[in-house]
């Protein structure tokens, strides 16, 4: 499917203010996952401002779409969307991860409109989303289930049994997206755990495995497109991104996988904001 140059536009612009609602709740001092949020930021503003069925007005709609944000430690790009969608007020992105907020430092679904599951324990996302997906499919719901995994976590044993329970059962409603940015908390995957073939992995799970580069915005929703329009089973969207994606001083590197940005850091992030602004509407 082709995409209007106002379509990309729109969601290219979306992308920018997902990552400018991420410098606002990790302002300088803040220790924040500003890496790991940045690089899969492009997918998130496609999922919830295009290919997801979401309802502004009742988080809880029973036809609506779920996202599981499996590597949960990530999850302020999730409340960035939420909060464009404005599922709370914006006034609770400056209360990140306090006891007034309802934005914890991993997701709540207690306490946050849109979080669909408890996630951080890496490696559960993907069971958790098997889980809804197979309920939904029994409810014979039109539903889909989202799961943005972690390239790190894929470490975890639990995403394999995941995986491979997720062909058995055909759960053509599952779509996993791997945030392949190569750089986990302390260093690069391929130096801390190397998984090498991933994408010949996934296909001798049996997956439909579809892989991209996960800041070109068309790419990404041909990508959506197809792992909706395949029925044969599960589809995972391989995601070549890069950690920090648009924050030079963070791009690529592991010490903004959790790090508080100083005050010169945090004025050339809104540089870069304002720069892709100027440079998307041109």
């Amino acid at each position: 499917m082709k995409y209007s140059q106002d379509e990309i536009r729109e969601l290219q612009l979306k992308a920018i203010q997902v990552r400018a609602n991420i410098l606002e709740m990790i302002p300088p001092g803040k220790v924040g996952h500003l890496g790991g949020s940045s690089s899969i930021a492009d997918v998130m503003a496609a999922l919830y401002f295009h290919t997801m069925h979401v309802n502004k007005h009742d988080p809880k709609d029973p036809k609506r779409d779920r996202l599981i944000m499996s590597k949960g430690h990530a999850v302020l790009v999730q409340y960035a969307c939420l909060a464009e969608l404005g599922y709370f007020d914006r006034s609770e992105l400056g209360k990140v991860k306090t006891f007034n907020g309802m934005l914890q430092g991993h997701p709540d679904m207690d306490r946050t409109p849109g979080i669909e599951a408890v996630t951080g324990s890496l490696g559960q996302g993907l069971s958790v989303s098997l889980g809804l997906a197979l309920g939904l499919r029994l409810d014979e719901s039109e539903s889909r289930v989202y799961t943005i995994l972690g390239d790190g976590e894929l470490a975890e044993g639990q995403i394999w049994e995941a995986v491979m329970a997720a062909k058995v059962y055909k759960a053509s409603n599952l779509t996993a997206v791997v945030d392949w940015n190569g750089v986990q908390a302390t260093s690069t995957t391929a130096e801390i755990f190397p998984i090498e073939n991933l994408a010949e992995k996934w296909k001798a799970f049996g997956w439909n495995v579809i892989e991209i580069d996960g800041h070109d915005m068309e790419q990404i929703l041909g990508a959506l497109d197809a792992a909706k329009a395949y029925t044969a089973g599960p589809s995972v969207i391989l995601a070549h991104t890069v950690k920090g994606k648009c924050f030079p001083f963070a791009e690529g590197k592991a010490k903004y996988h959790n790090a508080a940005m100083s005050e010169d850091e945090y004025k050339i992030a809104w540089q870069c904001i304002e720069n892709l602004k100027k440079e998307v509407q041109a």
